[in-house]
């Protein structure tokens, strides 16, 4: 008989909002009369811009013709993209070469799929609380974690330890969860101690277009060094919409070594070849309609859907802030982080939240046991819903 692999059987039983998609189910059949506004998985609700659907029409039509037609691309994208993503890097003062450069199916992909290229005996330093896919797929490869306390008392970015050294270090900035957003002196630290310990951080950069604050970094790559003891994920779905479309990229620059056997690899390299053997590519078409982000009608577009977003996130602090309930987040990220009212515990507030004002987030606790206590709202919704479920919560609590 066939064996598992018996770290699966390591991973709770149930993803977090497999849980609350049932708790809500439950509240719906029990009261069809109510209204549910959810404000708690992170999808987008406003379409694909003009300058994307344009392009995506026009590269639907090119493959029904013979003569412009595209059948496998190259797995690691082409390169009218790939030139692209690398302009828009070189627009933040980060030069990066395309060979660099990884499209994808999305961010969530890759950072699970990374995990491929580092031996199972590294040891992983992920922040607590955290998105969920950090964790499960260390688990999988029966990885050991060290978890790094992430709370009120170092505004939810933990700084690296002075006891602990990884082969693994996760970040994320703008955080998901929390919102929270590491300053460039902070990141100068963690890069210094990665390059100190011979680490890789893994930076989880899907959020950056919501950083508002000049001082603050949107890439890793804008601390010095970084491109030795990095790689950066990114992604189209809550910057473009692209959800449903699904592309992203990953940044593994030609610098960046690991060891093995006493000799320096290339991660570069390894990625290339994990690609080639075990990805496809994104399609031609969608990847056409990623070029059309980057066009300078495109950013002005994918800015205001940022900037609509950013409207909800306001109303929600807002109202929070009326009803001196701290948070963090909101500013510059789409992700506001609060702590629950009345004492209560996060599942506990879930509950509430669902029974008095039939409105939908996600308990902290689920993201870690820091979170515990904690509770996260999206401002991905529609801009008159997200008023009306602060205005239901300002009268309910």
């Amino acid at each position: 008989m066939a064996e598992i692999n018996g770290n699966f059987l390591n991973l709770e039983e149930s993803y977090l909002f497999s849980d609350i998609a049932k708790k809500v189910a439950a509240y719906q059949k029990a009261h069809p009369e109510k209204r549910v506004i959810r404000l708690g998985i992170g999808d987008v609700t406003l379409p694909l811009t003009p300058s994307v659907t344009a392009a995506l029409h026009a590269a639907v039509d090119e493959m029904g013709k013979a003569e412009t037609f595209h059948g496998y691309g190259p797995e690691q994208g082409y390169d009218f993209l790939r030139n692209e993503i690398a302009a828009y890097y070189q627009s933040r003062g980060v030069e990066l070469d395309a060979g660099e450069i990884f499209v994808s199916d999305g961010a969530k992909s890759d950072i699970g799929n990374i995990t491929d290229l580092f031996s199972s005996e590294n040891t992983a330093l992920i922040p607590d609380p955290v998105y969920p896919v950090y964790v499960d797929t260390n688990l999988m490869n029966g990885r050991r974690i060290v978890y790094l306390k992430a709370g009120e008392s170092n505004g939810f970015l933990p700084m690296p330890p002075a006891e602990a050294k990884a082969g693994l270090i996760y970040l994320c900035s703008p955080n998901n969860p929390t919102g929270a957003v590491y300053s460039k002196e902070q990141l100068e630290k963690w890069v210094e101690y990665a390059l100190d310990c011979g680490a890789v951080i893994l930076f989880d950069a899907a959020y950056e277009a919501y950083i508002a604050d000049p001082s603050l970094p949107h890439s890793i790559y804008e601390i010095k060094g970084a491109e030795r003891c990095a790689i950066e994920f990114c992604s189209l779905s809550k910057t473009a919409g692209f959800t449903g479309t699904r592309l992203g990229y990953t940044v593994v620059p030609y610098a960046l070594t690991a060891a093995f056997g006493g000799k320096e690899v290339s991660l570069n390299r390894l990625w290339l070849r994990r690609q080639t053997t075990k990805f496809n590519g994104v399609p031609y078409i969608i990847q056409k309609g990623a070029q059309a982000v980057f066009s300078p009608e495109g950013q002005k577009e994918t800015q205001e859907l940022v900037t609509y977003y950013m409207k909800n996130a306001s109303v929600i602090a807002e109202a929070l802030s009326a009803k001196g309930i701290p948070y963090v987040g909101g500013i510059n990220s789409p992700y506001i982080w609060m702590k629950c009212p009345e004492g209560l515990k996060s599942w506990e507030f879930f509950d509430e939240l669902l029974n008095r004002c039939s409105v939908v987030g996600t308990p902290g606790a689920g993201f870690g046991a820091n979170g515990e206590g904690f509770f996260r709202l999206t401002s991905f919704g529609n801009h008159q819903d997200t008023i009306e479920a602060m205005e239901r919560f300002s009268a309910a609590f």
